[in-house]
């Protein structure tokens, strides 16, 4: 039972950091599934806070407009900066699907953004997943409304415990 309430704790005091920080790196790596994931990514690549967006989790069918429709309203953004990962359907797979990118774009360094609910676990499958090369910084966002009611933070907790016991992931602090 403990196990329980140390992932329901890691996932309840991950500090939200993005209004608080202005972190840097090489690239970018946005977990799609809640609003305002993306357009942080965009904000990063617009402020040159990094080089390159990997936005992982796109809808295979999806096009840069249908992903982010504010697309126009960044003018300065290059297209061949922002790649739509299509492949993945987990975080798992998005952490998988990531690595080859981040890899290939020779980034030292990542910027992993996604939401507080989110974050513990995901960036547990990331640490896992990537090389200890590569540094990974957090970029925690607010939950989004999508994100707040006590079913959310349940099916959030048993995706952790999931992982953790299947031994996908080592949860950071185990």
């Amino acid at each position: 039972m403990s196990i329980l309430f140390f992932h329901a704790k890691k996932i309840k005091d991950e500090p939200i950091n993005a209004w608080s920080q202005a972190p840097e790196a090489d690239c970018a790596v946005v977990l799609t599934g809640a609003p305002g994931r993306i357009r942080e990514g965009f904000e990063l690549l617009q402020q040159k806070r990094v080089k390159k967006l990997i936005v992982s989790g796109v809808f295979k069918e999806a096009t840069y407009t249908e992903v982010f429709p504010y697309w126009p309203y960044y003018n300065e953004i290059n297209p061949d900066d922002v790649i739509l990962e299509k492949r993945s359907q987990t975080t798992f797979g998005n952490a998988h699907q990531s690595v080859v990118l981040v890899e290939s774009l020779k980034c030292q360094d990542v910027l992993l953004v996604t939401s507080q609910l989110h974050m513990a676990r995901a960036y547990s499958i990331f640490r896992d997943v990537f090389p200890n090369t590569i540094d990974i910084k957090k970029l925690t966002l607010a939950n989004a409304r999508s994100e707040q009611s006590v079913f959310d933070f349940a099916l959030e907790l048993v995706k952790s415990l999931f992982y953790t016991v299947f031994g996908l992931v080592n949860f950071v602090g185990l």
